[in-house]
């Protein structure tokens, strides 16, 4: 079993940052991940992607956090970052994690997520 493990979230005034990490655990040692992205759900919304980043570095942003997200990874711990500078009260969601991967033993294809971590940005 593979767990998606978040941290980082909080409560930050408009104008502050927060970094968010996600770290895999469990059975990861044959475990090949691939795309890992950053995706929210704010109350009474459906949830949508945040950031994304490939397994080569390349990034996509959704266009409201480009020049305030960052995405970053760290292959050999398995761990997805999101940097949030410049926060608003429209960032205020649930944060939830997701890797996508292959199994090397058998070349299933894996999807996983987190349980989510929350941010709230006061006015």
């Amino acid at each position: 079993q593979v767990q998606l493990v978040e941290s980082g979230g909080g409560l930050v005034q408009a104008g502050g940052s927060l970094r968010l990490s996600c770290a895999a655990t469990g059975s990861i040692f044959s475990l090949s991940l691939n795309v890992m992205g950053w995706y929210r759900q704010a109350p009474g919304k459906e949830r949508e992607v945040v950031a994304v980043i490939s397994s080569g570095g390349s990034t996509n942003y959704k266009d409201s956090v480009k020049g305030r997200f960052t995405i970053s990874r760290d292959n050999t711990k398995k761990t997805v970052y999101l940097q949030m500078n410049s926060l608003k009260p429209e960032d205020t969601a649930i944060y939830y994690c997701n890797m996508k991967g292959t199994r090397r033993t058998n070349g299933v294809d894996v999807d996983y997520w987190g349980k989510g971590t929350l941010v709230t940005v006061s006015s």
